[in-house]
């Protein structure tokens, strides 16, 4: 149970003065919530800047574009004229030193006249500009009597907004908010407190919200690093208890006597990588220990995972134990399922496919040779999950593309039989920060090299306008044999069928204009596509029946066709850094020489001209994935918010990463001192775990 004292965070954010039922779904948005908006949801969104209004200059020292605040006297009105409505509405102001005009469009005369009254003095807040010579301000943020002036805060806190949000509503809401926050007990370690001259929790909160000086709002400053810190050291302990929870001793070995490793080896059509065999020595000596395995296996696309998972199942199986393979996609998962069956043949292992298209008598079959143990090996999505799915013994379980996937669900696959290792692949090579971050609860493998026989790939970056000549080219190298991907981008993912959405648009228009071209040659497949139809087009691609595939960026995980040596990547200004790696890693598998075209259509932003730029330099994923981390911080690097991804709200990577270790090394002596969160410090931890939603790890530790 939540302990009472956080109920005040907890409430409904419609409990707030203000923030009325109309305005909650606004809010929802803004604050990008699962369920209704909290009070601690809104204390969590945090200023983008602050407007300084402590500047008191007279007229003639007011500098033209900054923000001001200035004494007037009120001398005349001059509203639109009759019939004019989109005229401004003008009044005429003055101190002794000079004239300045407010002006207002769209304005209610009344308020006006009741705002600014006639031979009044008024203190008068905004950005002054010049027009025709003459000083301006065009709609004043505040114009207030002296007495109003001598209570208004001085540095005043900017806010994200969303449409029909004013910032005045977000301001005063928050300013509610923090009047709520109750008085909680400390749970950082006094050292650390005293070393980085951190303030407490209500306190940084207060600061951050309501800056006296400019200072206090600044990311690296002692306020809002105090409430990162109070992030990261969640994240890490959540993550921390959910290892602990994982690896207790289980009792269970899951490694055999190497047989069927060794005939698979054997029979592969090439050698090992020296990072591929360092890896299976690591997953095999977690496999053999009396705790569970709970390792992070990064490779760069084509670096030969597959191969290594294939390892760690068949030495399950040497124990007489299961394995399951998840995947994101229905798509991937055929292509593992088909990859495994080919590598596992001369083994005899037996593997299995269960997604949702297996209905029926088929899907019982399937079902039933797991619960027999006749079933080795398990390739599925989500579906593996369903509570009907009965292993005789699962001992190791395989998640690929981890970033979809969060931690509730690593758990809920492990928990499908006793003492399961888990082995997390993913193919977006992830910076070390990062790696701590979401994935601090496991050892990492890195697969560094490629496999012998991949070519390097040309990468060139070519203007739109010359979208003819690459047509051409195209043309010539279907001559000569090869295949080719024509990538359109995904703006956005679009969850309503009948709306057509303008990259789908974008995808066929390309498709007609090549058809036009090549003909049969081309085909298309798109994320809107019926699973089947998908499936078909891929293989009549994979066969060579097709030779141009144009597609959205359903083919950018895992789909494997050799013969295809030509990648364009259709206004690729719109990808980010990881994505045109993914998918540029699509070519150059097989013998021919492959080539990656950039097209894009200008001008480039700084940021989109330095993306293309690093495409060209490198194709080194662990290099990509650190640019790609210094170009747009760590908010999008790993896939959407809403993917299970552990999306920071205080946390900035780029001013706070290295609070991490430290948060880090907290956490697990925290863990090590106090695995029950039962004393002092540790029931204030779970204060700590409850505001910022990482709950299950509190269930993790009554639990165990």
């Amino acid at each position: 149970m939540r302990p009472a004292r956080l109920d005040p965070l907890f409430a409904s954010l419609t409990s707030l003065k203000g923030v009325g039922g109309k305005l909650e779904g606004l809010y929802k948005r803004l604050l990008d919530t699962e369920g209704p908006p909290r009070v601690v949801d809104l204390l969590f969104h945090l200023p983008s800047g602050v407007i300084d209004r402590r500047a008191r200059p007279t007229l003639a020292e007011a500098v033209p574009g900054a923000i001001v605040t200035v004494e007037v006297l009120i001398e005349r009105h001059r509203p639109s004229p009759p019939g004019k409505s989109r005229a401004p509405y003008r009044v005429q102001v003055s101190d002794e030193t000079g004239d300045l005009t407010l002006v207002w469009f769209n304005a209610h005369r009344s308020r006006i006249e009741q705002m600014c009254p006639v031979g009044e003095t008024r203190i008068v807040s905004g950005r002054i500009e010049l027009f025709d010579g003459m000083r301006q301000m065009v709609h004043p943020d505040r114009v207030m009597t002296p007495e109003q002036a001598a209570t208004m805060p001085l540095i005043e806190p900017v806010y994200p907004l969303t449409e029909g949000l004013a910032s005045g509503f977000v301001r005063r809401a928050a300013e509610a908010a923090l009047q709520r926050l109750p008085k909680l007990p400390e749970w950082l370690d006094a050292r650390l407190l005293d070393r980085e001259n951190w303030p407490d929790f209500a306190a940084a909160l207060n600061r951050v919200h309501a800056p006296a000086e400019p200072e206090d709002f600044a990311p690296e400053g002692p306020a809002w690093s105090r409430l990162a810190y109070d992030e990261l050291l969640a994240n890490q302990l959540a993550l921390g208890l959910v290892r602990a929870n994982l690896k207790r001793p289980a009792g269970r070995r899951n490694v055999g006597d190497g047989s069927l490793r060794g005939m698979i080896e054997a029979a592969l059509p090439f050698a090992l990588t020296g990072s591929q065999m360092r890896a299976l020595a690591e997953i095999a000596a977690d496999m053999s220990a009396e705790t569970r395995m709970l390792r992070l296996l990064q490779g760069d696309v084509g670096s030969g995972k597959t191969v290594v998972a294939l390892m760690a199942m068949a030495a399950a199986a040497e124990a007489g134990r299961q394995s399951a393979l998840m995947a994101p996609t229905e798509l991937l998962a055929r292509q593992h399922a088909k990859t495994l069956k080919t590598l596992a043949g001369p083994s005899g292992l037996e593997v299995a496919i269960l997604t949702g298209r297996e209905k029926g008598r088929e899907r019982e079959q399937i079902l039933g040779r797991l619960a027999s143990g006749d079933t080795a090996i398990v390739v599925g999505t989500h579906a593996l999950f369903q509570e009907h799915v009965i292993f005789r013994d699962l001992g190791l379980a395989v998640i690929d593309e981890q970033h979809r996937f969060g931690v509730h669900q690593r758990l809920a696959l492990a928990a499908k039989g006793e003492a399961v290792d888990l082995l997390v692949m993913t193919a977006t090579p992830i910076p070390r920060t990062l790696v701590l971050t979401y994935f601090g609860d496991m050892e990492s493998s890195q697969l560094t090299e490629k496999p012998a026989g991949r070519k390097p790939i040309d990468t060139r970056i070519v203007a739109m306008d010359r979208l003819g000549d690459v047509i051409d080219g195209i043309g010539r190298a279907l001559e000569a044999g090869r295949q080719v991907y024509w990538v359109c981008p995904l703006v956005a993912e679009n969850d309503d069928p009948t709306v057509e959405s303008p990259e789908l648009a974008a995808a066929e228009e390309r498709f007609e204009l090549l058809r036009q071209r090549f003909g049969e040659a081309v085909d298309l497949v798109h994320g809107q596509m019926k699973g089947p139809d998908k499936d078909a087009a891929m293989l009549r691609f994979q066969r060579g029946d097709t030779r141009v595939l144009v597609a959205t960026t359903v083919i950018e995980v895992g789909v494997d066709v050799p013969e295809a040596s030509i990648m364009v990547i259709d206004h690729a200004e719109h990808f980010g850094l990881a994505q045109l790696h993914q998918l540029r890693g699509r070519i150059g598998r097989g013998e021919t020489a492959s080539t990656c075209l950039l097209l894009y259509k200008g001008p480039l932003g700084e940021t989109a001209r330095r993306r293309l730029d690093i495409m060209r330099e490198t194709e080194d994923g662990f290099r990509i994935a650190e640019e790609d981390l210094k170009l747009r911080g760590e908010g999008d690097l790993l896939g959407t918010k809403q993917s299970g991804m552990p999306g920071f709200r205080l946390a900035r990577l780029e001013h706070h990463a290295h609070l991490l270790e430290t948060a880090r090394s907290d956490a697990r002596l925290v863990i090590e001192t106090d695995p029950k969160l039962a004393g002092p410090r540790g029931e204030a931890l779970r204060d700590l775990l409850y505001l910022f939603g990482r709950d299950e790890a509190i269930r993790l530790v009554k639990a165990g």
